[in-house]
């Protein structure tokens, strides 16, 4: 794809009001062409539907709408093949392929934009582009939970320490650590579905901000384009980002979680934890220690997030001081926006493979769910049973805790007369209620981490993922 040699500041759609064409530099600064050609196909699709609105609307006949057509795809299979000359005086992808199709169709050509401006048509165009754009992603973040789904299946029974600040806090599953991941991602679904309904609203009919001055059938062009409905004010139709800022939010949730799984997996993958080891596939060496195996693939996406954060304050910066209705500004959102969906899809390629590829060490995570009175809670909760008020069985195990980290025991190896010292309501069958089995046993609750619950938990997020989440 080339530019085709023009003469700087000729051809210019606008030039009629212009005696001197446009200074060299300012004409590179203010094209778009170089991001917003991507929309081709997009532009191509809303033009179609316009040529046959502006057709009911009488406003050109049936072999001119067919003419129209012809030309279209004649520009498609020109883009498509990438024979197409893009001519960067032309300023967008708009212009480039209103200008080819009047070369290709004739006079003809020069009627598609009745009734039309590029400020609502680039918001048709980003409109459709992110219609598409939140059915792949939705789809990728399926595969996303079912590679986490199918560890948490593989490792239903395997037990490993719960964390808060970092510190070993009460014995979970790892499943049921590893499903806490996929209802954040549940989430995400919802998210990008919620921001793909108010996405779905057809600004096309609105023109430069008054709305098109002919009787086009908006209602019937909604339909043609697949969309819920038309936009009910042209102002805020061509003044709206919204929809893009709804998205880059919403990818920075998603990122966040991303980030977090990743963090997880590196913490676990250090000798001092040596929970997972990462497979060579998806890990690099150092160029100086040979003996290094570093998660890379973990790091990077978590560095990415950052990009992701980036781009949502670049856009609500852009957007914050805008008067209605369209601003030169706003052609700021589409690199924000381009390199958000291109970061997610990066991510989300490599992810679901990095997660099958895992290998977890069960029999270290199982030794370390019982150490440093990780059922500490377990013999407050037994006293709890006995009768006595949970603040003062906290206050026993507390100094419970500390005798057993003067003798270096662990609470389930403190014998009975150690645990009745601090309390008469302990008996015999005290060590039983210590063990990780007991305190995973007792946590039966809906979305506890008991086997049971987690059994439950495994079969519904199975049939969640299977649903989806898109209208």
């Amino acid at each position: 794809m080339t530019f085709a040699d023009s003469p700087p500041g000729s051809g210019k759609p606008w030039g009629g009001r212009f005696e001197a064409g446009a200074d060299p530099e300012a004409e590179t600064f203010t094209s778009s062409l170089a991001f917003d050609r991507r929309l081709w196909p997009y532009d191509i699709r809303g033009s179609a539907a316009w040529a046959r609105a502006l057709e009911r609307a009488g406003l050109i006949n049936g072999g001119e709408r067919a003419a129209i057509d012809k030309g279209l795809e004649a520009v498609r299979a020109e883009l498509e093949s990438g024979r197409f000359a893009f001519r960067r005086e032309l300023e967008d992808i708009h212009m480039n392929i209103e200008r080819r199709l009047t070369e290709i169709a004739g006079a003809v050509g020069g009627k598609l934009h009745t009734g039309r401006s590029r400020n609502d048509q680039i918001a048709l165009d980003e409109r459709l582009y992110l219609r598409d754009v939140l059915g792949s992603l939705d789809a990728a973040l399926a595969a996303a939970q079912s590679a986490l789904l199918d560890q948490a299946e593989r490792h239903r029974e395997a037990a490993m320490p719960g964390y808060t600040h970092l510190q070993r806090a009460q014995p979970v599953l790892l499943a049921h650590h590893l499903l806490a991941y996929i209802c954040m991602l549940d989430r995400d679904r919802d998210r990008f579905a919620e921001c793909g309904r108010r996405v779905n609203v057809l600004p096309l009919g609105s023109a430069a901000l008054a709305g098109a001055a002919f009787t086009i059938d908006r209602a019937a062009l909604a339909r043609d384009l697949e969309f819920a409905g038309p936009s009910s004010n042209s102002m805020d139709a061509v003044a709206d980002r919204d929809y893009v800022i709804e998205f880059l939010a919403a990818a920075a949730v998603l990122g966040m979680h991303c980030s977090r799984l990743a963090t997880d997996l590196q913490l676990w993958a250090t000798a001092e934890f040596g929970f997972v080891e990462f497979s060579d596939t998806f890990a690099t060496g150092s160029s100086i220690m040979p003996q290094k195996k570093n998660p890379d693939v973990a790091e990077l996406i978590r560095g990415k997030t950052g990009r992701l954060y980036g781009n949502l304050v670049a856009v609500l910066t852009t957007m914050k001081g805008l008067p209605l209705t369209y601003n030169s500004d706003m052609q700021e959102d589409k690199e924000p926006l381009f390199d958000t969906v291109d970061t997610l899809e990066a991510v989300l390629r490599v992810l679901p493979p990095m997660l099958a590829s895992l290998t977890f060490r069960v029999d270290r995570m199982r030794e370390a769910a019982g150490t440093f009175y990780s059922t500490a809670t377990d013999l407050a909760d037994y006293l709890v049973r006995k009768g006595l008020p949970f603040r003062e069985a906290h206050e026993i195990v507390g100094r419970t805790v500390r005798h057993g980290i003067a003798k270096g025991k662990e609470l389930g190896e403190l014998s009975l007369e150690d645990l009745r010292s601090f309390s008469p309501l302990i008996e015999k069958d005290v060590h039983a209620a210590l063990t990780v089995e007991a305190s995973l046993r007792a946590r039966a609750v809906t979305g506890g981490t008991a086997p049971e619950a987690v059994a439950r938990e495994l079969v519904q997020a199975r049939r969640r993922i299977a649903k989806g989440t898109q209208p």
